[in-house]
């Protein structure tokens, strides 16, 4: 099994409040890699792409719920 999909396993698993918690996290942290990444400081500039697949994911996530919810 991959990373990816073992992430996605633990998204699917976590409640709405939990998945905003880490949407919120995920931001803070592409924030921070594109601050760094402008100041040239960041090493592994593909680690953007990742946290903005992973912003992504949990956007799914949530509306997958939410859809299921109705």
């Amino acid at each position: 099994m991959t990373k990816n999909k073992k992430y996605l396993e633990s998204l699917n698993v976590k409640s709405a409040a939990e998945l905003n918690d880490e949407l919120v996290a995920a931001k803070k942290e592409l924030f921070n890699l594109r601050f760094q990444n402008a100041t040239n400081q960041l090493d592994n500039t593909s680690r953007i792409k990742e946290v903005r697949r992973n912003i992504a994911r949990i956007q799914t996530v949530i509306a997958q719920k939410a859809k299921a919810a109705q």
